[in-house]
């Protein structure tokens, strides 16, 4: 019955506060597309704005590691597993600049979708060739405009916290543009909010380790499937260290 209460309270102070930080959000943005075409600064109000999650929820213990190989001023792919939800507060955690590439129906939720809107996240529209070409184009336009992306190259939420199969989008948009893949794993999401589910779990040691940059010169010669399948033992490895 406390989980239960807690879930609720928990919940309800994310829609709240959700309607809260929206309008601050807009007109943060309507002085930041002015002087800023990364929408850098926006982009860190909404790392706030997801980290909020993490720190009223006394049950969850989040440890990051190695921060620092992420180096400002350089653009990458970042690849993360996928967990739970949580990932998306855990990953804004981190405070770094980014473009996330998100599934197009979440544009359509209120709040999110707008918020979505307002960064210029990238849709991802699966099954749709034209979709899936213009979010090449708008991948390429936030890589040359100085901004990385963030993929979930499982394509979806792995229950159990198994490595899934990666998908080949981010690694040819990495060879495309040659520019570097920062892989992100994450351990401890999946038990903190359980797939599906809007109940909590209980407490939860959450870690997320930003590992070393794969440097564009080191898989130049390979094809995105082959890129894949090397990021993936690296991050299946690191994963099982982690946990």
């Amino acid at each position: 019955m406390i989980r239960v209460i807690f879930s609720f309270l928990y919940w309800m102070f994310t829609v709240v506060s959700s309607i809260i930080l929206i309008p601050i959000a807009c007109i943060i943005w309507c002085f930041n597309i002015i002087f800023d075409r990364k929408l850098a600064i926006l982009h860190m109000f909404g790392s706030f704005w997801g980290s909020l999650y993490l720190w009223v929820n006394p049950l969850w213990k989040l440890k990051i590691y190695n921060r620092k190989n992420f180096k400002k001023g350089q653009v990458y792919i970042i690849v993360s597993n996928h967990q739970s939800l949580a990932d998306i507060f855990v990953l804004y955690r981190l405070f770094f600049h980014y473009k996330w590439v998100v599934k197009a129906e979440l544009f359509k939720v209120p709040i999110l979708g707008w918020n979505l809107a307002l960064n210029r996240y990238i849709k991802l529209a699966r099954g749709n060739t034209g979709g899936i070409l213009k979010m090449m184009k708008d991948c390429e336009k936030a890589l040359k405009q100085g901004s990385s992306l963030l993929i979930f190259p499982e394509g979806t939420r792995s229950v159990d916290g198994n490595l899934k199969r990666f998908k080949e989008g981010a690694f040819k948009i990495a060879l495309a543009a040659k520019v570097p893949i920062l892989p992100i794993v994450i351990s401890g999401t999946n038990k903190a909010i359980p797939d599906k589910r809007l109940l909590l779990g209980g407490n939860q040691k959450i870690k997320v380790k930003v590992l070393e940059a794969i440097t564009y010169e080191s898989f130049c010669d390979l094809n995105a499937s082959e890129l894949a399948k090397k990021v993936h033992a690296v991050m299946n490895k690191k994963i099982n260290e982690l946990a």
